[in-house]
């Protein structure tokens, strides 16, 4: 494969080109775990994957369940499909609790302080009784814990990857914000499995994430499985050992640039590997998994990112043709949604065309106006 190869084969793995996926459950299936702490962008990320889906239709996978927003991987917030965030964060959380230890040392969460608190949190939640982190708050307040700050996020991620809190039905703020509220994980989460794993089971799990991480993201090296998934490189190359055993030949790998590369076999002859009769232009958020995907490789993109954003310039990522070529970020006004564009080379008409036909697919997905600032 070749080098300019690459953009394709992973726009076309990560569904931001066809085949695109059935729903918005079935985008976050192939990519296993979506970065998510910007939820009103992640919704975003979903529907770009599946033509023709709503933000409506992204908040109602989220709200019944199929669709799970919670601290894994690295930590941070990410989307996941209920079928997959019990073995996962079976394979998380012990390397998600050490390295939370620090926090936990300096916020007072140590092994006696947080059962208590996760048999609080269990309690508050049962039943159904999906709460805000607010509403949580007084409770843990109520039994003593921390209200507010580090003291009280971290309890509260301590039981994430405790397995006793997960995301419940989110509810809107009086100024029509959306606000996550937390469940019970048991009765969010069917069949989650053991919440730890044997040498055998562990295994399993690491072939699984190979399979799921190459088979989306592939072409990507090991390295870059390695940052993504929070995992060792020595844990890494043996989920790759163990995929060939469940799948043999489902994976292999490529030189390219003098590193080692795996996809999934094949990947590059199902992608149209032309150059495009006409230019097409993405609106991503930053976090998306086009750029959070690699470390090692991201140099793919063309630029930087995520963007740090200054003087309240837009952060997310506009791609042409699969790389880097500015930036963006929505506002609301008059019941329309402007979005500020900065490319960073002027556009040309078929550019422009391309951009203005994204900006439109923004709004349809909205469900509201969407025109250029």
């Amino acid at each position: 494969m070749q080098p300019g190869e690459v953009v394709k084969v992973r726009l076309a793995r990560q569904q931001l080109r066809a085949p695109f996926a059935g729903s918005a459950a079935d985008a976050a299936r192939n990519l296993l775990a979506v970065q998510a702490q910007e939820f009103p962008y992640a919704r975003w990320s979903l529907a770009q994957r599946a033509p023709d889906t709503k933000a409506a239709d992204v908040e109602q996978l989220v709200a019944d369940g199929t669709i799970l927003r919670t601290h894994i991987l690295r930590p941070t917030w990410h989307f996941v499909h209920r079928e997959d965030l019990g073995w996962l964060m079976a394979l998380s959380a012990q390397r998600l609790h050490q390295g939370n230890k620090g926090m936990y040392r300096q916020t007072g969460v140590d092994e006696d302080s947080a059962a208590r608190s996760g048999a609080v949190l269990a309690g508050a939640v049962a039943g159904g009784a999906h709460k805000t982190r607010e509403e949580l708050a007084v409770v843990l307040e109520q039994a003593g814990f921390p209200a507010k700050g580090l003291g009280l996020v971290y309890h509260l991620m301590h039981a994430e990857i405790s397995r006793i809190l997960v995301s419940g039905t989110p509810v809107r703020s009086a100024a029509g914000a959306l606000k996550q509220t937390y469940a019970l994980f048991e009765e969010r989460v069917p069949a989650p499995g053991p919440p730890t794993l044997d040498e055998a089971e562990r295994d399993h799990a690491l072939g699984r994430l190979a399979l799921r991480y190459f088979g989306s993201r592939g072409p990507a090296t090991v390295k870059d499985c390695a940052a993504w998934s929070g995992l060792t490189m020595k844990d890494v190359k043996r989920g790759l050992a163990v995929a060939h055993d469940l799948s043999p030949g489902a994976l292999h790998s490529a030189t390219i640039d003098g590193l080692e590369y795996f996809l999934e076999a094949d990947a590059a002859g199902t992608v149209d590997l032309r150059d495009p009769s006409a230019p097409r232009v993405d609106l991503i958020q930053c976090y998306d998994e086009y750029v959070m995907g690699y470390s090692q490789s991201r140099h793919y993109l063309g630029g930087v990112a995520p963007y740090i954003p200054e003087n309240g310039g837009p952060m997310h990522v506009v791609l042409l043709d699969g790389r880097l070529a500015g930036s963006w970020r929505h506002t609301f006004s008059g019941g329309a949604c402007e979005l500020d564009v900065r490319m960073n080379e002027p556009t040309t008409p078929p550019v422009r065309s391309a951009l203005n036909a994204e900006v439109r697919r923004y709004g349809r997905f909205l469900g509201v106006e969407a025109r250029l600032a």
